[in-house]
């Protein structure tokens, strides 16, 4: 039997340090909103843990209010952009191997040079999105 690849497959952390796999990734909304009811009992204590690929900058922010993201940059340069409570925009480079924090409630979106695949750790329930 192979292995499964976690961009296929994402991972969630639930409560109790249940780790499940996830269904296949569709990359769309409908597999978040999915996602969320399978796993709704586990409320702002649970985590997805999911490897991304992007070749074009974010469209979008977003943002996580119940709790902590980890984006944690696998290969290739990713500009995350942070905006603070009083309006400053953070940005900060990540490279292979680099890591930030988006705090609970803090806007994010990114930029990229190439194509960069990054590991993301998120406290999803409540996640919001606004245009760029």
């Amino acid at each position: 039997m192979a292995a499964p690849r976690l961009i296929d497959h994402p991972i969630h952390l639930g409560r109790h340090g249940l780790a499940v796999q996830e269904p296949a990734f569709g990359r769309d909304m409908r597999w978040y909103v999915d996602y969320a009811a399978r796993h709704a009992e586990d409320g702002a204590e649970g985590r997805l843990v999911c490897e991304l690929s992007f070749t074009d900058n974010w469209a979008g922010w977003e943002r996580h209010p119940k709790g902590s993201e980890i984006v944690y940059c696998l290969a290739g340069t990713l500009i995350l952009h942070q905006e603070l409570a009083e309006g400053r925009v953070e940005t900060t480079v990540l490279q292979p191997g680099d890591y930030a924090i988006n705090p609970p409630g803090v806007w994010h979106t990114a930029d990229v040079e190439g194509e960069v695949r990054a590991l993301f750790i998120t406290a999803g329930e409540g996640t919001e999105n606004r245009p760029r």
